[in-house]
């Protein structure tokens, strides 16, 4: 029978290759797309593991080994707006332990960097970068040590006396392999796990894999569609319901197993793309987008499978009887109860508004069953809206093709949702994603503060086991250094106050201002300026630090005077210049050279540490939107086609009976628009619901109006989904001008 069935499946000439080429294009599309899905998952599982070495020094992260201790202090730097990790180390014996990517540790006065810190050395002036770090390059990070080809990252060699003088300084015997369970200051390679914003990773992943699934059954389900009347045949002829079935499985089967073929083709010619997309802020090594044996095994298995599942399906009715095709009936209405999946799903995310899940496992598990459970229903539900609204338009209209069009929509709502099913998912996908991203977007912005805040180079005490808060004072020449730099403009001081001038008591809290001149500080405006006739100011330094707006604040007098300030320890150095990018980064390097204990680094750092996180689930944000909308319209293409030899007999007997054409075409038309406008509306809707209730439990902020962007993006998806089926109402013409009921279909 299987041989019997393969020599059918292409016994139609040209017209059957024809169409078991689209149908195999298609799920290879499919199946290259979900397959780098998958890798991407992967590549950032090894970005992880790639970065955890640079736990080490962090509470928890290395356990003790029989080897000689390693003095180790890390930090992140930043040059011009890219993160730099920096660790500092020395050996107190030959079994010190070494990280990877290095075969040794280097002696004083040498530095191993990344390739793109290396290039970075070579293209750009010492004076703004190479100063930072004392000695020679001696070689080159190796990749294992590297969450990517962008990383800058370096290791270097320094004196026992000299690491521990530096903050966070700790001694080690092994390097970290995990991330300690509570991530502090000293944990600089947690990657994208622990992160709340993971669960957006989660749940958007999650959500491409619909569209492509129901694009592969739509496309299956194309190939069982236009061979019903074949297969009644046979049925007539004596086959059993079981050789239809073998049949229409293989015949499938075949189409995709050559589309799952040419899809893992698709898979390694997409390898590069992906691989340069930033999907965690940078870009990925092409080695690490691999995909594992089980994600192999369920393609290569499952694919065909469902696409078998998916002819048998929708030639159920040919199994009944030989005459299944042709004594079409009126299905069974779909019910109501088809809504209670969408409103379990808005229900489930609704309750963790009140009661948030406590774990990152538990969230990850409860936002994306709750999402998944959202699409699902409005994959069920599509059809009981598109019988509502077809059987309230047709309640209203006395238009002969909007009559017609409406009663088919309400007998078979499900054969008019089917087309558009795709579309929907991705509006849904489209609009909770960019809800959920540009309200946190939106909320971080909030940092930045003014204009001239980019301007400002801050440098702050890290601290540490063995480093003090604070410095007795700026070492010989340092302002003289940093005012010879081209496009300084002002620097001030923020001192330490051990007497607590100004202290107040905020709840049971006692607040200690720091204390600025007032001549220092009207050299820096954009962080506020003194009370009139006051010499000192007393400021608040977390508001200080980060710079939320501060531009023209007054801050309040503080009763001491000037030269007593000059004299207390300095707690932060505030820089700011022209806004040349060289002239911030000359003045970072003069400050990290000089003051080893504090952390230099802008305004926007703060702000923009945030931001960078964010990249990359805006960035994998775009790329799902531009999968999910390509992916809709083909499903929504193929679906059409479908359709239309699904209704080749009707539409031609209405031709037959005195029908003109363009009333068949405007039939056909509404039958397509109805669904794709109603259940479009609904899923819009749906998506900025479940939008603001996941940003309220998880992210505790409101959902954020969404811009032009969107609503030029939502109206392009539905103009050309319209485009598309208008694109096929002159195949009307050709598939019912030359039908004949001796014919049959």
């Amino acid at each position: 029978m299987i041989p019997f069935s393969l020599r059918l499946a292409v016994s139609g000439g040209r017209e059957a290759v024809a169409r078991l080429l689209m149908i195999a294009a298609a799920v290879a599309i499919g199946v290259g797309l979900l397959l780098s899905t998958f890798a991407g998952i992967h590549a950032i599982d090894r970005t992880n593991q790639r970065q955890l070495w640079m736990n080490t020094g962090a509470e928890g992260a290395t356990a003790a080994a029989p080897a000689d201790p390693l003095r180790w202090a890390a930090q992140m730097d930043y040059y011009r707006g890219k993160r730099v990790f920096r660790a500092d180390v020395a050996a107190t014996g030959t079994t010190s332990p070494v990280p990877p990517g290095l075969s040794r540790l280097p002696a004083p006065g040498e530095f191993y960097a990344s390739p793109a810190l290396e290039k970075l050395l070579r293209d750009v002036p010492a004076v703004e970068l190479g100063d930072r770090f004392p000695g020679r390059l001696v070689g080159t990070l190796g990749n294992d040590a590297l969450p990517s080809p962008d990383t800058l990252a370096v290791v270097v060699g320094r004196t026992e006396e000299e690491v521990k003088a530096l903050p966070r300084a700790t001694t080690v015997t092994s390097i970290a392999t995990a991330v300690p369970a509570d991530c502090g200051r000293g944990c600089f390679g947690a990657g994208v796990n622990g992160d709340a914003l993971v669960l957006v990773l989660t749940v958007v992943a999650g959500a491409l894999i619909f569209p492509v699934l129901i694009f592969i059954g739509t496309a299956a389900r194309l190939s069982a569609a236009t061979r019903e009347q074949r297969y009644a045949a046979m049925r007539l002829v004596g086959a059993t319901p079981g050789q239809v079935s073998v049949i229409s499985a293989v015949e499938s089967t075949v189409a995709a197993a050559a589309g799952t073929v040419l899809g893992f083709g698709l898979y390694f010619a997409l390898k590069p793309l992906v691989a340069d997309v930033p999907f965690t802020g940078d870009r990925f090594f092409i080695d690490d987008l691999g995909i594992g044996l089980p994600q192999v095994a369920g393609v290569v298995l499952g694919v065909p499978v469902a696409a078998a599942l998916a002819a048998r399906f929708a030639l159920r009715r040919v199994a009944i009887s030989p005459l299944g095709v042709s004594r079409r009936v009126t299905p069974k209405p779909p019910s109501a109860w088809r809504v209670a999946p969408l409103l379990a799903g808005l229900g489930e995310l609704g309750y963790f508004v009140g009661n948030p899940p406590a774990s990152t496992n538990a969230q990850s598990a409860g936002y994306l069953s709750g999402f998944v459970l959202v699409m699902l229903g409005l994959v069920i539900a599509g059809p009981w809206l598109t019988m509502a609204a077809s059987r309230a338009v047709a309640r209203r209209t006395s238009r002969p093709a909007t009559l017609i069009a409406m009663r088919r929509l309400g007998d078979d709502p499900r054969a008019g949702f089917r087309s558009v099913a795709g579309l929907v998912l991705a509006l849904f996908v489209t609009t909770a994603t960019l809800g959920i991203i540009g309200s946190i977007n939106a909320n971080m912005s909030s940092l930045i503060g003014a204009q001239g805040v980019l301007k400002a180079v801050v440098t702050t005490p890290m601290g540490g086991p063995e480093s003090p808060l604070v410095v007795p004072a700026l070492p010989d020449g340092l302002e003289a250094r940093a005012r010879a730099v081209p496009g300084f403009e002002g620097m001030a001081l923020v001192h330490d106050n051990p007497a607590g001038i100004g202290a107040y008591q905020y709840g049971r809290e006692r607040i200690v201002p720091p204390l600025v001149r007032c001549s220092e500080l009207a050299q820096i405006p954009v962080v506020g300026h003194c009370a009139p006739g006051a010499t000192v100011a007393a400021v608040d330094r977390n508001v200080f630090l980060d710079l939320q707006a501060n531009t023209y604040k007054e801050w309040p007098a503080a009763p001491v005077s000037a030269e007593e300030v000059a004299a207390l320890p300095v707690r932060m150095v505030y820089a700011t210049t022209d806004g040349s990018a060289s002239a911030k980064e000359q003045l970072r390097t003069i400050f990290n050279r000089e003051l080893p204990r504090y952390e230099a680094r802008m305004a926007q750092d703060w702000s923009s540490e945030g931001q960078r996180k964010l990249q990359g689930w805006r960035q994998l944000a775009n790329v799902v939107l531009l999968t999910t909308l390509p992916i809709a319209g083909c499903s929504l293409a193929v679906s059409v086609v479908a359709g239309l030899s699904d209704r080749r007999r009707p539409f031609a007997m209405l031709r037959l009976t005195g029908a003109p054409l363009r009333l068949l075409q405007r039939v056909l038309g509404l039958e397509s628009a109805l669904p794709l406008l109603v259940v479009s509306a609904v899923a819009i809707g749906t998506g900025f619901a479940a939008a603001a209730m996941f940003l309220k439990a998880q992210m505790k902020v409101d959902l954020v109006p969404l811009g032009a962007e969107y609503y030029g993006l939502t109206a392009f998806g539905l103009a050309a989904s319209l485009g598309i089926i208008a694109s096929t109402l002159p195949l009307l013409k050709r598939i019912t001008g030359c039908w004949h009921p001796s014919r049959g279909g």
